[in-house]
């Protein structure tokens, strides 16, 4: 009890400037978290870091000053002393808004030290029920099992299906805790702001806070942990194609004929790319001559005209001789029915018939 007072005493030496720093840096991660602008902005950058040192420089505050002890409990703990416990997961969550492909890695590991010392600490005062996250998680099933052995490599990595279902269903339990803690804290920051809060309720809202940045933590850590993996390979893809020599360029290669012999070139054709043998004007131009088009104004052959009039002269005669009604045509017709009454159709066509 001793040592708290002292902590206590020491905590009221500079109180106006360390609780300064705390609402600065957390107003500044407010803004950025729910503005509209793109964070590689150069105003939101610039507000970023300079959030970030605030931070830091409280968090450095509060280390000389020993606030916190592994040793105590949490009721030892002054109330105005809960709300600088939230400076490692404003830190991190503030050093996650950077931007910059290059140092992307180094960003996310940075965050999820602050994140793991903000659990840390919390796991210490029993705030909340969790599980701390192991150090090594950035590591996949997969890569261990290749590690271990050789053989391993020719085995597919299996999915575990019981730590994905169990997985899942902390995922939902955490967001169903963080949005009942959210509801709590709306009712609550009301009696805050409006300063009729007493001391119990202060204690309570600071909790509050305390508990649902556990939950935004443990999700952030999740995330940073499968971003970390997909940079480390990344950057071994990248090695990798840094150390393999650059192939000379290939001139490019000329077109060639796939033929046996020149006669199966004439047939076939020349191969690729084909040219063509004429122009459009040339082909309408040799059909011309030909006769191949009739309906292009060109006149008709003489010999199908004069085959025509033939036909037309011998139809002329026969209706003449119709009309004209003499003997032997009408001989010739008589002896014709006759013969077609005596003899059956198709008699004397031996044609084909063995």
């Amino acid at each position: 009890m001793a040592d708290s007072e002292n902590n206590n005493d020491a905590s009221t030496a500079e109180p106006s400037k360390l609780c300064d720093l705390l609402e600065r840096g957390w107003k500044i991660f407010d803004e950025v978290d729910s503005t509209n602008e793109p964070l590689a902005s150069s105003s939101i950058q610039v507000r970023v870091k300079r959030g970030i040192g605030m931070l830091e420089e409280a968090s450095t505050m509060v280390a000389q000053l020993d606030l916190f002890s592994c040793n105590e409990e949490l009721e030892e703990v002054a109330t105005a002393d809960l709300r600088y416990l939230l400076l490692p997961a404003l830190c991190g969550a503030l050093s996650l808004k950077q931007s910059g492909r290059d140092r992307r890695l180094e960003i996310v590991q940075t965050a999820r030290n602050y994140f793991m010392d903000f659990l840390n600490r919390c796991h210490e005062y029993n705030l909340s029920r969790f599980e701390l996250p192991t150090a090594n998680e950035n590591s996949s099933p997969c890569e261990a099992s290749e590690n271990e052995s050789p053989a391993a490599l020719s085995v597919p990595c299996q999915p575990d299906l019981v730590s994905m279902a169990v997985r899942r269903q902390a995922k939902i339990e955490r967001y169903r805790q963080r949005k009942d803690l959210e509801a709590r804290l709306t009712d609550v920051r009301r009696a805050v702001d409006s300063g009729q809060a007493d001391d119990e309720v202060t204690r309570d809202f600071y909790l509050l806070n305390v508990q649902r940045w556990v939950t935004v933590c443990l999700e952030e850590i999740e995330s940073i942990d499968q971003e970390v993996e997909i940079l480390q390979k990344m950057d071994g893809l990248k090695q990798g194609a840094a150390k393999q020599p650059a192939q000379p360029a290939r001139p490019p290669m000329k077109p060639f004929i796939i033929t046996k012999d020149m006669v199966q070139a004439k047939v076939f054709g020349a191969g690729y790319p084909s040219l063509a043998t004429m122009s459009v004007d040339e082909w309408y131009d040799q059909h011309k001559k030909r006769g191949g088009l009739p309906d292009q104004g060109i006149p008709r052959r003489v010999d199908t005209e004069e085959d025509t009039d033939a036909k037309e002269r011998e139809e002329e005669d026969k209706e003449k001789k119709a009309e004209n009604d003499d003997e032997e045509s009408r001989l010739k017709t008589r002896d014709w029915d006759d013969y077609k009454e005596s003899h059956r159709r198709g008699y004397g066509n031996r044609h084909n018939m063995g």
